[in-house]
C-alpha cells in the first residue's frame, strides 16, 4: 500500500492502536524548557515515578533568559525560579541540561537541530507550539502541553490521534527579495489560521527542495501558525549534508545505514492526501503582516483589504485594525516603525543574521529605531562573529544581544511598549505577544532590515 512520509513515520512508531481512540504513540526526543517542564516534574514527584529514559530528554533554558549580562543572577524572581527549577529537575533525574551560560545553550528549536538531536524519521515533542520547526528535517514533530509532557517523561509515549494528511506544493523560481519566511506567511495568509486545522503538512515542490535546511525550519515552524499539527519536508542530500558530523549525529557505519534508511523517507508517487495546494512561486513577494493573526499579511506592495473581502466577522477584523491603528485600504509602504526585532526560533539562525548583513552593509540604522538582533544560540553567536557579521552590524549602528526567546513572546525584559510598531522575525503578531500594547508586524529578516535602515516599512527589493 503506497504511504505518504508521514504514514511512514507515524505507523513505525504506533505502540498500540485503540479502537475509535487515539493512538499509543512512541517519542523518540523529548525537548523541556523551563516554562512547561516543573509541573510536570511536579506530577512525576507526586505520584512517586521517574523519566523512563532520561537519554531521550534534553534540556535548555531559553524563555526567561535575559539577552544581555546573561552573566549577572536574573532579575525577575519568576524566571529565576524557572530556569533554577528546571536545572534542579534536570541534575535530579539525569537529564542532559544546557543552562544559561552554558556554550550550547540557546532556543530549544536552534539547538536541537545544530546539535543534530534532530533526526530524520524521528518522532519529537516539547512543551512548546513551535516544535513543528524540526520537521524540516523529516520528522514528526509538535507541541504538547503541560500534562502531556509528564506523560512523556514518565512513559516516553503520548496518546495521540492521526490527523489527516495535507501537501502544499510550491514550485517555480522565487523573486528576488523573497525568502523562506514570505513564502510561509503567503501559504498561512492563503489558508487563514484555521486552514490547516486537523492535518499534517508535507510541503513539497522546487521551492522546498532548493531551500537551505534555515529556510526549511522557517517554513515547518511556522506550520502551527494555520492552524496545523504540525509540517514536514522529505530529507534529502541538503539534509544529510547538515547533520552529518554533527554532535548527536550518527557516526560512521551507524552513519552509512541511518543514510540509508532515511533515503526511503519520502512519499510515494501514488500516496494520496486528504487535501492538497498548489501555489506558484512567482505569486509571492515580501510579505509583511497588519493585523492581531498571522494570517492577516500582504505581499508589501498591496493594500489592506476591506473587511469584505476577508473571511471571518467584520467586527472581530475592525476590532483588529483598530488595535492595529491601520484602516482598510491603508498602504503599508512607507509607515513608520519604532523597533526592528530579528531572532526567535523562527528566525535566529545564521542564515537569518546574513541576509540582515546584506541589506544594512554600507547603510546606518534610523535614528528613530530601537533594534535588538538576538542569536538563537551560542553557536549561532560565534558564526555571527567568525563570518565578520558582527563588523558589519556594528559599523551600522547596530548591538548584537546574547542568545533567547528575547521579544518573540516578552517573557524577559525585551518589551515592546504600548502603541508602538516592531517589525517581527517571530512568529505572532497577537495582540499584546511582544509587549502589552505593542504592535507587530510580522517580516523576514530582509523585510525586517529594510525597516531597520530606512526607519519605515520600505520594499526591501529597492535596497539591493
Amino acid at each position: 500500500m503506497s504511504k505518504t512520509l508521514f504514514d511512514k513515520v507515524w505507523d513505525s512508531h504506533v505502540v498500540r492502536k485503540i479502537e475509535d481512540g487515539p493512538d499509543v504513540f512512541f517519542i523518540d526526543r523529548h525537548f523541556i524548557h523551563e516554562v512547561t517542564s516543573p509541573v510536570a516534574f511536579l506530577g512525576l514527584k507526586s505520584r512517586g515515578v521517574n523519566v523512563l529514559y532520561p537519554q531521550r530528554t534534553f534540556a535548555t533554558a531559553d524563555h526567561n533568559t535575559p539577552t544581555i549580562n546573561q552573566h549577572l543572577p536574573v532579575q525577575d524572581p519568576l524566571s529565576a525560579n524557572q530556569l533554577q527549577a528546571l536545572e534542579d529537575n534536570a541534575a535530579e533525574y539525569g537529564i542532559s541540561h544546557w543552562g544559561l551560560g552554558h556554550q550550547k545553550n540557546g532556543i530549544v528549536h536552534v539547538v536541537g537541530p545544530e546539535n543534530g538531536i534532530t533526526l530524520p524519521g524521528a518522532t519529537i515533542v516539547c512543551g512548546d507550539s513551535h516544535t513543528s520547526t524540526h520537521g524540516a528535517f523529516g520528522a514528526i514533530a509538535f507541541g504538547i502541553g503541560t500534562s502531556e509532557v509528564e506523560m512523556v517523561l514518565s512513559t516516553q509515549c503520548i496518546m495521540q490521534p492521526k490527523p489527516k494528511k495535507m501537501r502544499i506544493n510550491v514550485n517555480g523560481k522565487l523573486s528576488k527579495g523573497v525568502g523562506p519566511k514570505d513564502v510561509a506567511l503567503y501559504i498561512i495568509a492563503q489558508l487563514t489560521t484555521s486552514g490547516g486545522t486537523g492535518y499534517f503538512v508535507e510541503y513539497a515542490g522546487d521551492v522546498f527542495e532548493n531551500m537551505t535546511m534555515e529556510g526549511r525550519m522557517t517554513v515547518c515552524n511556522l506550520s502551527i501558525e494555520m492552524g496545523a499539527r504540525g509540517g514536514m519536508i522529505a530529507p534529502d542530500q541538503t539534509t544529510f549534508d547538515f547533520l552529518e558530523g554533527r554532535l548527536y549525529a550518527p557516526k560512521g557505519e551507524a552513519w552509512t545505514k541511518a543514510v540509508e534508511y532515511w533515503k526511503t523517507l519520502k512519499t510515494d508517487a501514488d500516496a494520496v492526501f486528504d487535501a492538497e495546494l498548489n501555489i506558484k512561486a512567482e505569486d509571492i513577494e515580501p510579505m509583511i503582516t497588519y493585523g492581531t493573526n498571522p494570517g492577516m499579511g500582504i505581499g508589501i506592495t498591496k493594500h489592506i483589504p476591506s473587511a469584505k473581502e476577508v473571511e471571518g466577522g467584520e467586527e472581530t477584523y475592525k476590532k483588529s485594525l483598530a488595535y492595529m491603528g491601520f484602516h482598510e485600504d491603508d498602504v503599508m509602504i512607507g509607515k513608520q516603525i519604532d523597533y526592528v526585532f530579528l531572532g526567535s526560533c523562527t528566525n535566529g539562525r545564521i542564515e537569518d543574521f546574513r541576509a540582515f548583513a546584506e541589506i544594512v552593509k554600507g547603510r546606518k540604522k534610523a535614528d528613530n529605531v530601537t533594534a535588538w538582533l538576538v542569536p538563537g544560540s551560542h553557536v549561532v553567536e560565534a558564526q555571527i562573529k567568525e563570518e565578520g557579521i558582527l563588523d558589519i552590524l556594528t559599523e551600522a549602528g547596530f548591538v548584537l544581544r546574547q542568545p533567547g526567546c528575547s521579544a518573540c513572546l516578552a517573557m524577559n525584559d525585551d518589551k515592546v511598549p504600548a502603541g508602538k510598531y516592531a517589525v517581527s522575525t517571530s512568529n505572532r503578531n497577537f495582540e499584546g505577544r511582544q509587549g502589552p500594547g505593542s504592535r507587530t508586524l510580522l517580516a523576514s529578516p530582509i523585510m525586517a532590515a529594510a525597516a531597520a535602515v530606512t526607519g519605515k516599512l520600505t520594499d526591501p527589493r529597492e535596497l539591493f
